[in-house]
């Protein structure tokens, strides 16, 4: 039996077996565990792609190590495919779950019987010229704003903005208090099977086809979980049990305010900061961006002064409020920023990973185009083709010597 692991990953030069059909997680006989699909992280990813397979009667298993530290649960939740400035096949992944993204959140409501914090409340964009804001790459999705229409949808913005974009389609979602509740409840209500404190170290490789994975207890002891379907959706930590993959961390701190209700009434979204109102009045601030700092955990001066200065100069009387929570994350990021989706080089094995800063947004679309079954339609056939692993080229070369190409950071 061949094992994968970061000390020995010259083993995977190459994809390995022929191309998988991307619906095989709903269309292959059963296999390992009596058919069980084994999802390897419990994050907001894994659990939304764990929920709607149980939803279509399959049998789940996850492994997480620590559900707390998934993304899902310290993201703002923004619904942002327009705002963000998104262009070309991650624009259009994007807009295809934010239609999906309504009944999927009815479909969570509904099996856990928790409201999941959806908000339609539109989100504006700030800019200092006119001329900047009508070179955006999504400004003909929005509605052009001068600085007397800015007032009246964020007033006490901050002197520096001139104009606007407001994208009325665009919205956010509780996810750090409702939604990652919510969907955990609706999986056990399905009947998922939740193995906490269990991080996977090993995937255990049989001519080129999955056969299970070794995960260690969070009490020290090890075991081997025969398996041959599992969908990886580890985050920022996938390249450490697949080191083919072009995913690091992206280190994020954030912070909370408590303000007035409907103080803000849509989100704010300026270079560098953004501002999420959820409906109780706390504002969530966000976020810094920090590819060098790996894995270093904690709060840095540096990172809370980057916060608090974007804060002051979007909206200044914020900057008075108090201070609720401060808390970091590891976003998945890859070179384009944008997701690992499908085939792996495992026969058996899944991707779904490199979300970077819109796994919230793209959970929905994930989960539902791992398990359309073929044949697909050629648009999907496309669409799906722009995010296969081994885009960045030879797994020697280094991908992200590349700039990358978010457009507001």
């Amino acid at each position: 039996m061949q094992r994968t692991r970061a000390e020995d990953s010259h083993r995977w030069g190459r994809a390995i077996a022929t191309p998988l059909a991307l619906g095989y997680l709903e269309a292959m006989a059963p296999r390992g565990m009596d058919g069980v699909v084994v999802v390897l992280g419990g994050g907001l990813i894994g659990l939304t792609i764990a929920h709607q397979l149980a939803r279509r009667g399959r049998s789940v298993h996850v492994l997480s190590r620590s559900r707390s530290e998934a993304a899902g649960f310290v993201a703002a939740g923004m619904l942002a495919p327009h705002a963000e400035g998104l262009a070309g096949p991650l624009l259009a992944l994007g807009q295809r779950s934010l239609e999906r993204i309504p009944t999927w959140v009815a479909e969570i409501e509904a099996d856990s019987g928790l409201a999941a914090g959806l908000r339609p409340c539109g989100i504006v964009v700030p800019f200092s010229s006119a001329a900047e804001r009508d070179a955006y790459p999504t400004a003909h999705f929005g509605e052009p704003l001068d600085r007397p229409a800015l007032e009246r949808q964020v007033p006490g913005l901050g002197p520096r903005w001139s104009a606007g974009l407001l994208f009325r389609q665009d919205g956010q979602i509780d996810n750090r208090r409702r939604l990652m509740r919510a969907l955990e409840r609706a999986c056990v209500a399905l009947g998922v099977v939740f193995e906490e404190g269990s991080e996977v170290s090993e995937l255990l490789v049989c001519g080129g086809r999955l056969e299970g994975v070794r995960r260690r207890r969070i009490e020290g002891s090890d075991a081997v979980l025969p398996c041959g379907e599992a969908v990886l959706t580890c985050g920022a930590w996938s390249a450490q049990l697949l080191p083919q993959l072009p995913v690091r961390p992206i280190k994020g701190q954030m912070l909370s305010l408590q303000g007035p209700r409907q103080a803000l009434r849509r989100v704010l979204f300026g270079p560098g900061t953004y501002l999420v109102p959820r409906d109780d009045g706390l504002l969530v601030v966000g976020a810094t961006s920090e590819p060098e700092a790996g894995f270093s955990a904690g709060l840095t001066p540096q990172g809370q002064r980057q916060l608090q200065d974007g804060l002051a100069a979007l909206l200044p009387e914020a900057a008075h409020w108090p201070p609720m929570e401060r808390w970091w994350g590891f976003r998945p990021g890859t070179p384009d920023e944008a997701p690992l989706l499908g085939p792996s080089p495992i026969e058996g094995l899944t991707l779904a990973t490199g979300h970077y800063r819109n796994g919230v947004l793209l959970a929905a679309v994930t989960a539902d185009l791992l398990l359309l079954q073929e044949p697909l339609e050629p648009e999907l056939e496309r669409l799906l083709a722009a995010f296969r692993w081994d885009r960045f080229g030879t797994p020697q070369a280094d991908p992200f010597s590349s700039p990358s190409v978010t457009a507001r950071v």
